[in-house]
Formats: structure tokens, C-alpha cells, sequence
């Protein structure tokens, strides 16, 4: 194994929260990290750390956990929590590294930010989207002035996640129990706050802060997420930077997912890649010379490429592994981490009072911190994911509810392509992507038998539940196959057979 550091010394590091958490273990191992405890209240997901780290302490009690030895805790826990998890880790003398984001309300950030000041400790935000290949680039081209000044850009995390509503994030995605709840943050999760994959890499390329936004919310959403919720929708907002530039910002979930999508203007060049080429335009000028390039790592690009995110795993955990053992700061302090969680706040606010523009508060300057220390803002939600059914459910019925949603979504997804994909079959302008969609009818033949197991029970969940949250989740997801039900089961087969028997003749 290579080694990235000019030292033996070892960070001592936990764990909390091992469904997401757990996925940062080959990442830790490669640098000077030492995985010696990890926390989950879920059984499943301790099981299969256990596996991966046999030697760690594993608990599901979290002062246990905190009170282990160890330097470092990295916090992969629910979203609301994070402020909350990092604060009492601080003041056990930890480092800390924390998922996106830092915190859930503006008063949360200001104690946050004054836990990390009294404590003197290293806090990083585990935003890893800016340390792609590409956006690694794209930073050494703008360091080097080669964009000339930002002027606008279009960055998207487009992530279609309804099914994260009713399941674990972990290995082998196990449905949310009790069956008949859903998940605690997921399903009710307004996706402007979920901001960081989009906003983080214009800010770590340009270095430049956001200071004001206004936030817009499409009313359509997509089927199958909780009803009077904005996690099924495309989530705009346009962000004006310290240099007077401006962004629009869009995350959320929409019909087509773009990781990782963006369009960037300076005064002398653009870039702009969607799912595949970067292509450069130069000249300072809108008709120069376009030209598609290949990035490559200025180092340790090797070793960043065998983790997660595009390497971006890789490198979070190595800047924060850099500070702690040398002190050189991080790109994801806890300043810039409050940057970008607070856009995603006021982005909601924005939203919610109808476009009005919010400013961006710095929590660098005390006085203005003093301004939302009391501010508890956070989005407003009709639905509470622990009763998305009515009082005095029967819980036979009611708790198979996850799991159908389980089943459901890959199913529909399936059917649906292979359906509407009769309709652009002889338009598709090559073999290999006919071949894919011929592979797609091969798949949605099998959902059907999926479905059509878990329907009788999705079915008396209508029958009794019709205009509870769940119930109305459920229809909307059935909904989008319900008239290719109409005539049954066998009949749907038969007929996606013969889709696919018509499809091969040609």
C-alpha cells in the first residue's frame, strides 16, 4: 500500500453511523487512519461492519461510542442530527469529520461554529463532490486564471432517491422498519437543503462564497414520494457569489439524473459537461474553438480512483487526515461548511415566502452570528414520517408498506422503460443502445412477477388506507403502471414479449 504521509503516526477513528460511514473504510485505510469503533442503532447495518472491521468496537450506544479511546469521529448519521452529534464529539476532545451537511437550522450553525472555535479541534465537512477528476481540474485551470473572472454557471445534483424513502442506504437496501413508518429524514427531506453536490464544487473551483439566494419549488412531483413533500421534485435556486457572479443551483430528484452536471462561464473561457465529455471554449469569446478534453490527477490519482464519488472520498478524508497530523488547513472548514449549509437553509426560506431573496449570512464575523443566534428556522412539513398512517392501523396490513415500496420502485422503473420504449425503438441511433433496451424488456418481464407477488398486499393497503400518506404514495407509484395492469398480469407479459419479439424481427 502506498503511503501518502511522512509519518507512522495513526488517527484513531470512529465511526457513527455505518450505513453510509461504513463506506469510508477503504478510503481510511489507505491513509493514516486506524478504524477502532463505529455506532449504529440498527442492527443489519452493525452486523455488516462488523464483517468489514472485525477488530473495532461496535455499539449502538452512542455515549459508549464516544467515550471510546480514539482522535477522530466521522459522522455519517441522520441529516437533522449532525450539528447536534458533532458538537458533543467536539467537546470529548475529538476531531471531527461530518457528512453533508453541518446543521439543520441557522441557531445550530452559530453553536456549532463557536464548539469548534472553544474547542480548537479540526472539523472538516465530508462534501467530496468538488475533488472529481474534473472539478479538480477545472479548480487548476481557474486557480491559474485560465477562466478569467467567474461570471455564471449552472450546476446540478439531479438524484431521483424516492426509493431512499422507505429503505436503509446500506448493503443490500433493507426496507425502513417498523414497516408501516417511513424514513425519519428521507421521505420528508426538502432537497434544497441536500445543496452541497451542487453549490460545493463552484465554490471549492472558484473560491468564492455564496451571500444571497432565492429558492423556487415546482408543485408536480414525482410518484411514490410522501404526499405535501418536496423530496420528489427538482429543486431551483439562483445564488449570487462574493464577486458579483452568479449560479443557478439545481438539486433534487427529476425524470433524468445528473450527478454531477455543469455549464461554467468566466471572461475568457467556458466549460461545460453533462454526462459524459468536458469540453473547454476559449478565446474569450462565445464563437472560439471548442474542444474536448481528458483531465487527469495532478497526484494520487490512483489510489483517489479505488474509493468512492469519483475519488472524492479519497481526497475529504485525506485533507482532513493532512490538518490533524500537520495543521494545514482544509478546503471544508467549518466556515465554508457553514457557507453552503446555510444557502440550502435560506434557499427553503426563500421558497417558502415566495421567492424572496435571502441573504447569505457570513458566521465568520461574531456580530453577525449574534444576528441568528436565535433563529431556529427549518422547512415546514404536514407529514410525520413515524404515522403515515392513521391512528389505530392494523399493523398486519400497514407493515408490509416498505417493503412493497421495495419492490416496487425498481419494478416500475422497469416496466415503464421497456413500455414507452416501443415508441422510440426505431429512433434509437445505434446498436448498442437498441441492445440495452432489449436487455430493459428482458428485466421488466421479470418485474412483473415482482409486482404482481406484492400486489394483493399493496392492494388491501389502498382498500383500507386510501387517503393516508402512505396510501396516497402508493397509488401515485402504482399509478404510473396501473393501465398496463388493466388486463392483468399474464397479459402485461405477454405483451412485453411480443415488445421485445417485434423489436428483435427489426
Amino acid at each position: 500500500m502506498s503511503k501518502f504521509f511522512d509519518t507512522d503516526r495513526k488517527i484513531r477513528l470512529g465511526i457513527w453511523g455505518l450505513g453510509r460511514g461504513g463506506t469510508f473504510m477503504n478510503a481510511a485505510n489507505a491513509l493514516n487512519y486506524e478504524i477502532v469503533a463505529g455506532c449504529d442503532y440498527n442492527p443489519i447495518i452493525r452486523d455488516q461492519f462488523k464483517e468489514k472491521c472485525p477488530d473495532a468496537f461496535i455499539t449502538d450506544d452512542e455515549e459508549e461510542f464516544l467515550n471510546t479511546p480514539m482522535d477522530a469521529v466521522l459522522i455519517a448519521t441522520f441529516f437533522i442530527s449532525h450539528a447536534d452529534h458533532t458538537i458533543r464529539a467536539l467537546e470529548k476532545g475529538l476531531h471531527v469529520m461530518c457528512e453533508v451537511t453541518s446543521f439543520f437550522t441557522p441557531a445550530e450553525g452559530v453553536k456549532l461554529v463557536e464548539a469548534v472555535e472553544r474547542s480548537g479541534k479540526v472539523y472538516n465537512l465530508l462534501e467530496n463532490y468538488p475533488f472529481t477528476k474534473e472539478n479538480m481540474y477545472l479548480a487548476k485551470l481557474y486557480r491559474e486564471g485560465f477562466f478569467g473572472e467567474f461570471q455564471y454557471a449552472e450546476f446540478e445534483y439531479l438524484h431521483d432517491c424516492r426509493d431512499l424513502s422507505y429503505c436503509y442506504n446500506s448493503k443490500g437496501w433493507p426496507p425502513v422498519e417498523p414497516g408501516y413508518t417511513a424514513h425519519s429524514w428521507r421521505s420528508i427531506l426538502d432537497f434544497h437543503y441536500y445543496n452541497t453536490h451542487s453549490l460545493g464544487p463552484l465554490m471549492q473551483i472558484t473560491g468564492l462564497r455564496p451571500v444571497s439566494i432565492t429558492g423556487a419549488m415546482p408543485e408536480p412531483s414525482l410518484a411514490g414520494a410522501l404526499p405535501e413533500t418536496n423530496w420528489g421534485k427538482p429543486c431551483p435556486s439562483m445564488i449570487k457569489m462574493s464577486n458579483g457572479g452568479v449560479m443557478r443551483n439545481l438539486c433534487g430528484s427529476s425524470a433524468g439524473n445528473y450527478h454531477n452536471g455543469k455549464r461554467f462561464w468566466g471572461t475568457r473561457a467556458s466549460a461545460e459537461s453533462l454526462l459524459h465529455d468536458l469540453t473547454l471554449c476559449l478565446g474569450a469569446h462565445g464563437s472560439g474553438p471548442r474542444f474536448h478534453v481528458t483531465p487527469e490527477w495532478e497526484s494520487m490519482g490512483e489510489e483517489a480512483e479505488k474509493n468512492g464519488h469519483g475519488g472524492g472520498d479519497f481526497w475529504e478524508l485525506y485533507y482532513c487526515a493532512r490538518e490533524i497530523l500537520y495543521g494545514t488547513p482544509s478546503p471544508w472548514d467549518v466556515y465554508a461548511a457553514c457557507d453552503v449549509t446555510l444557502a440550502g437553509i435560506m434557499a427553503v426560506k426563500s421558497h417558502e415566502a415566495g421567492g424572496e431573496v435571502m441573504e447569505i449570512p457570513d458566521f465568520r464575523d461574531k456580530a453577525i452570528r449574534e444576528k441568528y443566534r436565535n433563529d431556529h428556522f427549518k422547512m415546514s412539513c404536514p407529514v410525520d414520517p413515524q404515522h403515515i398512517f392513521p391512528e389505530g392501523h392494523d399493523p398486519a396490513i400497514s407493515s408490509k408498506f416498505t417493503g412493497i415500496m421495495r419492490k416496487l420502485f425498481p419494478a416500475v422503473t422497469a416496466i415503464r422503460s421497456a413500455i414507452d420504449g416501443e415508441k422510440i425503438y426505431s429512433n434509437i441511433n445505434n446498436e448498442t443502445n437498441k441492445l440495452a433496451l432489449l436487455k430493459i424488456y428482458r428485466s421488466a418481464i421479470e418485474q412483473v412477477d415482482a409486482v404482481e407477488e406484492i400486489y394483493g398486499d399493496a392492494q388491501a393497503i389502498l382498500a383500507h388506507y386510501p387517503d393516508s400518506p402512505a396510501g396516497k404514495a402508493l397509488e401515485t407509484l402504482l399509478g404510473d403502471i396501473s393501465g398496463e395492469l388493466a388486463d392483468g398480469f399474464a397479459a402485461l407479459k405477454a405483451r412485453l414479449e411480443k415488445i421485445q419479439s417485434d423489436c428483435l424481427a427489426k
